[in-house]
């Protein structure tokens, strides 16, 4: 089982940035696609952004495109989320989420490892 660790979180106000990272023990890194999910107090966990193995692909959802980018350092074995434009809405546990193959999915069953969660509270 890989462990994730995830780390970047915080309370900031509207139209702040935040960057997220999961730092992951499993090696070789590329060989995994990444993903970042979110739960909202009271909802269910929702896909926000997935990139392949090597970085070419990535996936966002609607509600997060041109404000998030993911993006990834195999060498670091480091995934991060650079978010801006924060909103109230954002406010979530983050997880970063990986799976035994290169190919990325917005699918939340697919992934095989999740990290424990960075708090993100955006403030109106």
């Amino acid at each position: 089982q890989v462990q994730l660790v995830e780390s970047g979180g915080g309370l900031v106000q509207t139209g702040a940035s935040l960057r997220l990272s999961c730092l992951s023990s499993r090696r070789p890194f590329s060989s995994n696609a990444m993903a970042w999910f979110r739960q909202a107090p009271g909802k269910e966990r929702e896909f926000v952004a997935a990139v392949s193995g090597h970085g070419g692909m990535t996936y966002y959802a609607d509600s997060v495109k041109g404000r998030f980018t993911i993006s990834r350092d195999n060498a670091k074995a480091t995934v991060y989320l650079q978010m801006n434009s924060l909103k109230p809405e954002d406010t979530a546990v983050y997880y970063c989420a990986a799976r035994r193959t290169v190919v990325a999915t917005t699918t939340e069953a697919l992934y095989d490892s999740w990290g424990q969660g960075t708090q993100v509270t955006v403030s109106s």
